[in-house]
This record gives C-alpha cells, structure tokens and sequence, in this order.
C-alpha cells in the first residue's frame, strides 16, 4: 500500500516558508509563531517526514514530559485529528506509549522529550530535534544536543511564544542576523486559513479579555511581544537591577576566602548547588551546577575538583532540611554522607520554612549579590524564570511557584538566603585628640 507523507497535512501559505527552508538544507530554525497557529502540527508532520527520509534518532522537546503526553502524544488538532496520526500506523513497526517512542520500519527512532529530564538524552545521537516552547523550556538541554547536532550534521528547530527576554530572546535575537539560520515571526496579524480569514480574529481575543486573560498576556500570546518580562516572575524587579548595576560580571577569585555552598537535593529531579564567596557586605556567587540522576558520590568528585581546580578551600555547606530524612534501608541521611565526606564543623542544615518566607528573604539578600556571569549563567536563567502558577481557568496568577526546570535553582538559592546573616558592620572610628584615643562616632 502507498502511503504519502506528510499524511493528512496540508501547510497554510505562512507556513510554507520554515518546510521549504529545511527541504533546501537549512539546519537551524526559529521561529516566534503566535498561540494557536499551528506550530506543533507543522513540525509533527515535518518530523514525520524526515524520519522516513534519514535514519536515525529524532527528539520533539517539550517543557516537561506531561506537557508532551498531553499536548502531542495524546492530543487532537481542531477537526478531531490525533497528532501522532501524523505518523501512518503503515510505517510504525513499534509503538511504546511509557516512553512515547516511535521505532519506525526503517529503523529509525522517533521520541518525545521533557527538558526537565534533558540529561536523558545525554550520550545519545539524534539528527534532528524540535523544542517546542523553547522560551519555558530548561536551556541546557540545547547545549547537551547542540555540539552533537554539529558533529552529525543534524538539524533543530524552536518554536516558541515570548518569555520576557530570557535564553529563548537571545537565541531569536541571533538568528535574526545569522544567515544559516531561518527566522520567522508570525503575529495574529499574520496568519490567515486557505480561504483568506484570519487564523485568530480580533472577536477571538477579545473574547479572551473578557474572559480575564490580561492585556499583558494578550501581547504575549498572540502579538509575540518580549517587553512583558517573564510573567509572574518573582524576582524579575531584582534581576533587572542586578544587571543594571553591574553586578553580573565577570568576578575575581579569593585564594585567602573560603568556598561556601548552597544546595538543593534531588535524584530524578534537579540536584543543584551555587558556590560563593563572602567579601565584606557583599557576596560573590562564582559558580552553579545541576545535574540529575546521579549518586551522592558523583557531586562530592565534582566539589572537591572545583575547589581544587579553583586552588580554593572549601567553606560551609548548607543543605536544605530534607538533607536530615533517614533512608529505609541503611539508616543513614544525605547530611550523614556529607558530614562524613567533608567534616561535621562544614556541614549545615536550613530550615528554610514556608516558601513565601524563603522568597521573601531572596529578595532581601539580591541587592547584596555579584554573579559571575559565566560560571553562574544557568543559575541566573532560573532566577529570572522562577514564577507564580498561573491559573488557567481564572486567567490570573496565583501565589505559588509553578515547578519547572528554573525551581530547583532557584530552591538552592532560597537554602543560601534563609542562611545568610547580614555582616555586621563595623563603627567608624577616628582620633580624639583630647585623650589621645580612639572614641566610637
């Protein structure tokens, strides 16, 4: 039987200019595409089509793996379509809906992807990637896959509403002056179905703002506007100021000060840990590291070869009160392995307390803080991407942190500031010619 592909996809007119760049050789795409204009059943169908062309491996990333299980592996376009019958049951020879992988007759090898677990994917050799909703996504799973995408010759595409003028920003901003890359921004001013109506109506969105939806949002979604900053970010007004004032540079290192650490614990999810110095008032943050799943073993190696890599000392190490939680089986906590591995007087717990707390003494402790703009460049991006929930039905946000890639940072870095005291500053002093003393003014 003869099957076409792309199967049960016709491409609208602004589409066809992001296939038509790939079909000629293009490897990089980005593309600012408004709501609902029909990113992902492009790309889906894209994808689809070059699996039976190439063999090999191709990932679609999504923000989280629930995000992918609902919005593709399970999800209908507008007429009823399922997205993943984009792929004809005539070329599947395997379908694995736990891990939402596709294994194609051909051989090749088709997988949906959360960017919260990016380090899945680590080691592996995929030829061509989609990262959907780029802006909301965890940025180092691009820099896992970028230097494996140059040495096959592989291909990525982005597409993605706004963020504020996060990692997604920059890399649009580059790729609107790059010419291997294709650019495209679409608005709902842009976009019309084959008959010549618009996709999204100007009813249409202000239906959404009688419906709560703010007009910062609107901007957002539908006119792909980047002056809204991250939505609901709670620490955006520091951020803004850290930068402004300079203080996200490039920073000494003291040999004669001490490495302090702050940490947020995870196995499956985030294990995070911001390395700093304390210099009079203020306090240098010269590095942050995550990973996820590995063993305990594995961050004390990376520790002490950055302190020894750094010709440094380690100073204290704060963890987070989880760090006290026995384990079933030996007894024993991840504060005992720390004791033991670095030495009782090094070793702290915090009570961090309720989160609103936490964020609140953040906030306090951010005017007092340099980043190394390099060494901290992850942690920042979390900084400035932690956000409130937003509640879909009521259009607002709500004050709870919405857990994504940017929490578990941003969690180590509320461990730092819910342990930090503010140095205590000395009087000035100056001669009293009087006694011939010093007096305290």
């Amino acid at each position: 039987m003869d099957v076409t592909i792309p199967h049960n996809y016709t491409p609208r007119n602004y589409q066809l200019p992001l296939l038509e760049a790939l079909d000629s050789g293009i490897k990089r795409a980005f593309c600012l595409w408004h709501r609902r204009s029909g990113k992902d059943k492009s790309l889906i169908s894209l994808i689809a089509k070059k699996t039976v062309e190439k063999v090999g491996i191709y990932y679609y990333f999504f923000p989280t793996y629930a995000q992918g299980k609902k919005i593709l592996w399970d999800g209908i376009d507008r007429d009823g379509f399922a997205f993943m019958d984009h792929f004809p049951k005539e070329i599947i020879k395997n379908k694995n809906s736990q891990e939402m992988k596709l294994e194609i007759v051909n051989g090749s090898i088709f997988q949906i992807v959360g960017t919260d677990k990016y380090d899945s994917v680590r080691g592996t050799n995929p030829i061509g990637c989609v990262f959907s909703e780029f802006a909301f996504q965890n940025p180092m799973a691009w820099e896992v896959v970028r230097p494996i995408l140059l040495e096959n010759g592989g291909w990525a595409v982005f597409n993605t509403t706004p963020n504020g003028k996060n990692h997604s920003y920059d890399l649009d901003i580059m790729a609107r002056d790059n010419p291997k890359w294709f650019s495209q921004v679409l608005t709902a001013n842009d976009t019309k179905r084959p008959d010549g109506s618009p996709v999204i109506t100007e009813e249409m969105i202000q239906e959404e703002r009688l419906s709560g939806m703010s007009e910062e949002m609107i901007q957002q979604e539908y006119y792909c506007s980047y002056d809204i900053g991250v939505l609901g970010s709670y620490y955006s007004d520091e951020m803004t100021k850290a930068n402004a004032e300079d203080r996200v540079t490039k920073l000494p290192f003291y040999n004669d000060k001490e490495i302090d650490m702050a940490f947020d614990l995870g196995i499956n999810d985030m294990f995070t840990i911001w390395f700093y110095q304390k210099n009079g008032q203020m306090v240098n943050f010269i590095n942050y590291y995550e990973a996820n799943n590995k063993k305990l073993d594995y961050y004390f190696a990376y520790i002490k070869e950055y302190i020894e890599g750094m010709k440094g000392k380690t100073g204290t190490i704060y963890l987070p009160h989880d760090a006290k939680k026995r384990e079933l089986i030996t007894g024993r906590t991840i504060e005992d392995d720390f004791k033991k591995e670095f030495g009782k007087h090094k070793v702290k717990t915090v009570e961090i307390g309720e989160i609103r707390m936490g964020i609140q003494a953040v906030r306090k402790v951010l005017p007092r803080c340099l980043f190394d703009a390099e060494g901290c460049k992850q942690g920042l991006r979390c900084l400035e991407n932690y956000h409130r929930e937003y509640d879909q039905v009521k259009k607002v946000f709500i004050n709870v942190p919405y857990h994504d890639w940017a929490s578990h940072g941003a969690d180590s870095f509320r461990c730092f500031a819910m342990s930090y005291k503010e140095p205590i500053i000395r009087p000035e002093y100056k001669p009293d010619e009087s006694f011939d003393r010093f007096s305290i003014i």
